[in-house]
């Protein structure tokens, strides 16, 4: 399928690991020239470097590393500013960046759901305000906010991502009605249990909090998915590439669940 993205530029968040570097990943090699937004100088430069070896459908689609750190509302200007100097314009961004911590609710400070929230929550709703001038003006873009299963099936051990989670549904789908008036498109992808690095501390501090080792959690994880395995984050970067691309123009303010089938709920 010709997805029509290659010459476009995007930004991508968390985009040194993970699910964000698989997006940064794909779009490279759909021809797009990214710039990749992360807090740790050594994994955004192996990353970026890494994505940029990477054979691509324009031949020279640019990868840019970027330093920021997304808990810091003048990290967020900078990162678009110096994004936006560099490709002189932007047509995507992907949101990606979070670090919530599991653990049970007694054991969790506030500073725990306070993190949480300035990183993921603040974090994307200010890059999306912060790239919606420049959309705006040129009447076309293309936003992807990587949220999570527990934004709509709560996790007694993850609270602080799950409110996070719940609350940028509810933003992304508010926000879409005033963006699509300007031919911004906005929509969701909550991933299942991802098979990253990231899933793997979550599973070490799902097990210290419970008592259980990392190999008994990660097996009632993997029971618990009627297909039976951990989400690839190439898969998450490849319904990122179909809402960012044109091959569904009328879809917009939606979240797609990549579980495994997890979730019960309509």
């Amino acid at each position: 399928m010709n997805l029509g993205l290659a010459g476009k530029t995007a930004i991508v968040t968390g985009g040194s690991a993970g699910i964000g570097r698989a997006c940064a990943a794909a779009l490279h090699d759909e021809g797009v020239h990214v710039a990749l937004v992360a807090r740790d100088p050594v994994r955004l430069k192996d990353a970026a470097a890494a994505i940029a070896a990477r054979t691509s459908a324009a031949g020279d689609a640019a990868v840019i590393p970027v330093g920021a750190d997304l808990s810091k509302a003048a990290d967020v200007e900078r990162a678009v500013a110096a994004a936006a100097d560099r490709l002189r314009h932007i047509d995507i961004l992907i949101n990606c960046a979070g670090a919530a911590r599991a653990g049970a609710f007694l054991q969790l400070a506030d500073d725990e759901y306070l993190d949480a929230w300035t990183l993921k929550l603040l974090g994307y709703i200010r890059m999306v305000r912060a790239v919606a001038p420049l959309m705006i003006a040129q009447r076309d873009g293309r936003i992807v906010n990587i949220v999570g299963g527990a934004g709509r099936t709560p996790d007694e051990m993850f609270l602080a991502g799950g409110t996070a989670n719940a609350a940028l549904l509810n933003f992304t789908r508010g926000v879409s009605r005033f963006l699509a008036r300007h031919n911004v498109r906005i929509n969701a992808i909550s991933p299942g249990t991802t098979a990253t690095e990231r899933a793997e501390r979550l599973i070490n501090q799902r097990a210290s909090a419970g008592g259980l080792s990392a190999g008994e959690v990660r097996a009632q994880m993997e029971a618990a998915i009627p297909l039976g395995h951990l989400v690839g984050p190439e898969e998450i970067a490849a319904m990122a590439l179909l809402f960012v691309s044109d091959r569904v123009p009328s879809l917009t303010g939606a979240e797609i669940l990549i579980d495994g089938g997890q979730t019960l709920g309509m």
